[in-house]
């Protein structure tokens, strides 16, 4: 279930590359403050992952709602 919560929303993250290209830059709009960097795609989708689990751990621990 949780991983289906995170696969969801991580096939929802936009990507776009910065810094004349040699940084990708992701986030998930529907989640705000979920938002990540890497060098390459792949890190940046691994970096926006790790991001996301935080965002959960830190509502879960303030008993912050997951609506929007």
């Amino acid at each position: 279930m949780l991983q289906d919560y995170i696969s969801t929303y991580l096939s929802k993250a936009k990507y776009e590359r910065i810094e004349s290209g040699k940084r990708v830059y992701a986030e998930i709009k529907e989640l705000r403050g979920v938002w990540a960097t890497g060098k390459t795609r792949e890190e940046c989708r691994k970096n926006l992952a790790s991001a996301l689990e935080g965002w959960i751990i830190f509502r879960l621990r303030s008993n912050v709602p997951f609506c929007i």
